[in-house]
């Protein structure tokens, strides 16, 4: 239990004259804690979006799945499981890049135009046409994830101005929006590996 803090006390033991009241501080002060405390929020919302506290890393959630399984999805036996989630692996992986491109393009580009929804932000079939378009939607991911970061993460960056061609949405909000997202389906991408015996994690 912390220890109960004493008042200050003069030479005497008596309490202080003006002890307790509120003391005013330098200017200097405020703006140095308000410094600091936006470099905090950068940061914690880096961490949020890379993942790794509250569930597992993109990296860990799509390393090492055999390619034969990046399109398979839970075997009929399942079906009540299949009926609730029945994605394969690499649908899961390509949405999840489609929407985090059209959330990192929103946000800096006022050219931008977003897929139709719904049909836009998913792929057409159950698995990969080859390995290197896997490869390549991992690479991407990677890249856009990176870049939403950095936006984030740049102290030009307004975190809570409204982004001019939007309709209220600041960085902040579309940042965890990604991070969010993310969340979400790689926990989907997770419960599908374990129920293909492909987690060993």
């Amino acid at each position: 239990m912390a220890k109960k803090p004493e008042k200050a006390r003069g030479r005497r033991g008596s309490v202080k004259k003006g002890a307790g009241r509120a003391q005013a501080r330098p200017a200097g002060d405020s703006s140095a804690a308000a410094a600091r405390g936006d470099r905090a929020l950068r940061r914690h919302l880096v961490d949020l979006l890379r993942g790794g506290k509250a569930h597992v890393e993109f990296d860990q959630a799509v390393a090492g799945l055999p390619a034969e399984l990046r399109g398979a999805k839970p075997s009929p036996a399942q079906a009540a499981v299949q009926a609730a989630l029945p994605y394969s692996v690499w649908r899961l992986l390509e949405h999840m890049r489609i929407a985090q491109r059209d959330i990192l393009e929103f946000s800096r580009n006022p050219k931008h135009v977003s897929p139709e929804w719904p049909d836009g932000y998913w792929p057409q079939g159950d698995a990969p046409p080859d390995d290197a378009a896997w490869d390549r939607s991992i690479k991407a991911f990677r890249a856009d994830l990176k870049a939403m970061e950095d936006l984030v993460i740049d102290p030009s960056t307004d975190l809570f101005a409204r982004i001019p061609h939007g309709d209220g949405q600041t960085i902040l909000r579309e940042a965890l929006l990604v991070a969010d997202h993310n969340a979400y389906h790689l926990g989907q991408i997770v419960a599908v590996r374990r129920m293909l015996g492909a987690w060993k994690q």
